[in-house]
């Protein structure tokens, strides 16, 4: 039996279908990247945004029409999880939905699935309303699995992996999210914060560890919420000085993920700038810089507080890089709150800064704000913002020319227009998947999560150039080459 997989989304999701995955291989499913080879065809789905959703319905109905009559085509996840009435509505031919807290039963719900399809083959569904949907077993009259509500079990124990790949794994601690902010649909469909017990993930940090990964990204809706709801706020940095004691010299890198404002605290930062083991970086999206905007956002608007948070990071470490988030274009934005914004860019600095236009989502406060801004100015003001931050980007960049760093390997590439190879790279500076990449040219042969040092020698507005430290540098495994865009 074969599976075909897709995940969409955040890292947050990549974690659940990697539980997915090890659940599959463990009754001896085995992956397969042609759709028309598989058994069960599964898209991990993303319901953050619009758009996102848009992407996630449009993969399943494509599925949906290459589908062949013994295949099973599962809907799992965010937008599942959000609105599995329209997901249905919208892609006839899917055979069960998966919610968010039910991944770990996917072999039961294909098991289901197959009994279903065995009695009656050839049935149409019957849709139920959406307030049944919302907590019954079955989606139609045809027993086609819609497992959607809380599991009998406490997934958050013990969360099953597979295989690290490319030297980096993430490590979800808690699922779900306490913030108010009105633009946010996750709280809709993964609910309150449920932080994982410390011993769980820590002995998940050394299976991840003992199985190939040289580093570990900490992720989760707040990262620096958890423990909140077990009565024990501030526990990250407990949980981060128990990861790195107990883990052995294998692990290289420990890369913390969306912390909230106001939630960094003194603690935190001490325990970051005294465990060699994690690295000086720091992601805490901030969503925009003007507190009137913050404030319709329903997110902490003192100023003042991010100024200090900044100030003692880079005291304590003053290597660290930096990486938030904005949107813009939200509801009222006015052309002097947008200054606001650029003008808390040029002055934090930030080295890394992703940008979004405001998308609204049905059922937040923020779809029913007055004063929209027009998509033209929506637009207008990303493409300003990213100007702005670009050399911004650039001389934090050239900083590191002639410095010495660390990197984790995650592939090879070719120069464009010539055949010669290209390895690419992260240093501690890179988030996997969202930052930039250490480019080292005329180098071959390094396995993809084996670490190598490099001198810096190039700069560009994201990404930097390096020579390794010795002349060549061979492995007895060999990376995939992957086309350099």
């Amino acid at each position: 039996m074969k599976y075909h997989l897709i995940t969409l989304g955040c890292p947050k999701n990549k974690v659940d279908s990697d539980g997915i995955e090890m659940l599959l291989r463990s009754a001896n499913y085995r992956p397969t990247e042609r759709q028309q080879d598989a058994d069960v065809l599964i898209v991990n789905t993303c319901g953050f945004l619009e758009a996102a959703k848009e992407e996630s319905i449009g993969v399943l109905q494509e599925l949906g029409r290459r589908k062949r009559k013994h295949q099973i085509l599962v809907a799992a996840g965010c937008l599942v999880q959000r609105n599995g009435a329209e997901v249905v509505k919208r892609v006839p031919k899917v055979d069960g939905l998966l919610g968010t807290r039910r991944w770990m039963e996917v072999l039961e719900l294909l098991a289901q699935i197959r009994g279903g399809k065995e009695r009656r083959r050839h049935e149409r569904y019957m849709m139920l309303g959406d307030a049944e949907l919302a907590g019954m077993s079955y989606l139609d009259a045809n027993h086609a699995p819609a497992l959607l509500g809380d599991p009998a079990a406490d997934f958050m124990v013990a969360m099953p992996r597979p295989p690290v790949t490319a030297g980096s794994a993430y490590l979800k601690i808690s699922d779900g999210c306490n913030a108010p902010c009105a633009f946010c649909t996750i709280p809709s469909f993964k609910g309150k914060l449920r932080s994982r017990p410390l011993e769980a993930i820590v002995d998940e940090a050394s299976a991840l560890v003992a199985a190939g990964a040289r580093e570990l990204v900490i992720v989760a809706q707040d990262t620096t919420d958890y423990g909140r709801d077990r009565g024990e706020p501030n526990s990250l940095p407990r949980l981060l000085t128990t990861i790195c004691n107990r883990t052995d010299d294998r692990l290289r890198w420990v890369r913390l993920m969306y912390a909230y404002p106001g939630h960094v605290s003194d603690e935190l930062i001490e325990v970051m700038a005294s465990q060699p083991k994690i690295v000086p970086y720091l992601d805490m999206p901030l969503q925009h810089g003007d507190p009137r905007t913050l404030r319709r956002m329903r997110r902490p608007s003192r100023l003042e507080m991010v100024y200090d948070h900044i100030e003692k990071l880079r005291a304590a470490m003053p290597e660290i890089a930096l990486r938030t988030t904005f949107i813009v274009g939200y509801p009222g934005e006015t052309e002097e709150e947008f200054q606001g914004l650029l003008d808390f860019v040029r002055a934090i600095e930030f080295d890394k800064v992703g940008a979004f236009t405001f998308s609204p989502e049905p059922g937040t406060p923020s779809a029913e704000l007055p004063d929209p801004v027009d998509d033209e100015v929506k637009q207008e003001r990303y493409a300003r913002l990213m100007e702005t931050q670009q050399p911004i980007s650039l001389r934090k960049n050239q900083a590191q020319v002639g410095r010495m760093l660390e990197v984790l390997v995650e592939g090879e590439g070719k120069i464009e227009g010539s055949n010669d190879p290209l390895l690419l790279a992260r240093s501690y500076r890179d988030a996997p998947e969202i930052d930039g990449l250490v480019l080292v040219p005329g180098v071959r042969g390094v396995a993809s999560g084996e670490m190598i040092e490099v001198n810096i020698n190039g700069a560009m507005e994201y990404d930097l150039v390096g020579e390794p430290l010795i002349a060549e540098v061979f492995s007895s495994k060999r990376s995939t080459p992957i086309a350099l865009s």
